[in-house]
Parts: structure tokens; C-alpha cells; sequence
């Protein structure tokens, strides 16, 4: 457990800086572009739904259990993750300047400017940092709880068929999400928490 976990937090820091490097070799045999379909549940407005229900999720979790108990900890700590997820994301696009397949046939064209955002995969990494303290957490125990992975790949699908990602791009968002979900499943108390007034340690399970 204890090399999983370390694999995991390397990866999420040597993964998306290494396929920046990688130019024709990894990228000729893991990118392509693949036929765009948007249909059934691959819909963009399902994705957001699910993204939506995810974040309403953690949000209304933490707000409501405070942070007391385990379950509001882990509820906390995957709202710390989202946060840090989506800024590690946006960064990250802003540095590397990807143009996503609906632009172009070449996975290798990086460094392109504003309006190029496509690595890595922000809404892969939220949902993956979403998801991460609950199946550190949980999963052990209670291996049911590892069925939350199915969240992040079913996104990181939807994404490549919408042609808004390359596949390393949803790897890469894959890798981030978990790294700050274990950073935040680490830290003894929630970055939130700590940050906001204390009412919201009790939870407005209690208030009521």
C-alpha cells in the first residue's frame, strides 16, 4: 500500500512534465485522433452533469457533516483535493499550451498559446481528485468503494470522443487527480477547514 501510494504522488509529479518531452516516440503510439461522437451518454452535457452532481456532492457532503467525523474529513479533504486540482489544471494548460485534437490531426503541437488548453484533461483531474480521498479512505475496507473509479474513466472516455483531450491528456489528468487527492488524504486536517471559520468544523447536521 505504502509503494502505491508513493508511485502514485511520483507520478502525478514526473508523468505530465515527462510526455511534454516525449515528442514522436510515446505520443506516435498513444495519441490519435479518434472519431468524434457525442451521442448517448458521451454528451457534453452529461459530462457536465456528472461534474456538476460530483462537486454539489463534496460540497453539500462537507457543509453538512462538518468535520468531526471521518466521513466529513474525507468529504473536506476531497473538496481540498478539487480545488487544488482545478488550479494545478489550469496552470498547467496556461504553461504547456496543447492544441486539442478538434484543432489538429498532430498530438505533438505544444507551446501554441492562448486558446490551446488541452493538457491535461481538467475535468479528468477534478473528478479524479474528487474521488481519491474516499477510495484511500474507504477502499480498503470497504472494496465496493474502488466502483468510483468507473467516475474518471468514464469521463476520460468521453473526453477523447468529444475530441477535447488526447489520450495523455486524460492520463496526465488522471495522474494529477490522484496526487493531490493523496496529498490532501495525507495532511492531518483539511486546507479548507483550517481556513474558514470554525462553525463549519461542526457541520449543519448538528445545528439542526
Amino acid at each position: 500500500m505504502r509503494r502505491w501510494k508513493s508511485c502514485a504522488i511520483a507520478g502525478a509529479l514526473l508523468f505530465p512534465a515527462s510526455l511534454s518531452f516525449a515528442g514522436g516516440g510515446l505520443f506516435g503510439l498513444l495519441d490519435h485522433r479518434v472519431n468524434k461522437d457525442e451521442s448517448g451518454i458521451w454528451a457534453r452535457h452529461d459530462q457536465v452533469l456528472l461534474e456538476d452532481l460530483l462537486f454539489a456532492s463534496v460540497l453539500g457532503g462537507a457543509l453538512w457533516e462538518g468535520g468531526d467525523t471521518l466521513l466529513g474529513q474525507t468529504f473536506w479533504r476531497s473538496l481540498d483535493a478539487s480545488v487544488l486540482g482545478i488550479a494545478a489544471a489550469a496552470v498547467s494548460k496556461g504553461l504547456f499550451t496543447r492544441e486539442r485534437p478538434a484543432q489538429t490531426p498532430d498530438p505533438n503541437q505544444w507551446f501554441k498559446g492562448g486558446g490551446h488548453y488541452s493538457f491535461p484533461s481538467g475535468d479528468v483531474t477534478f473528478v479524479t481528485a474528487a474521488i481519491t480521498p474516499f477510495v484511500l479512505t474507504y477502499g480498503p475496507e470497504h472494496p465496493v468503494v474502488y466502483a468510483l473509479e468507473a467516475l474518471p474513466l468514464y469521463d476520460a472516455v468521453a473526453r477523447v470522443k468529444s475530441q477535447a483531450h488526447w489520450q495523455s491528456d486524460v492520463l496526465a489528468g488522471f495522474a494529477l487527480g490522484t496526487g493531490v487527492g493523496y496529498y490532501a488524504t495525507q495532511r492531518s486536517n483539511s486546507l479548507l477547514l483550517e481556513a474558514l471559520p470554525g462553525g463549519f468544523k461542526v457541520g449543519l447536521r448538528k445545528l439542526w
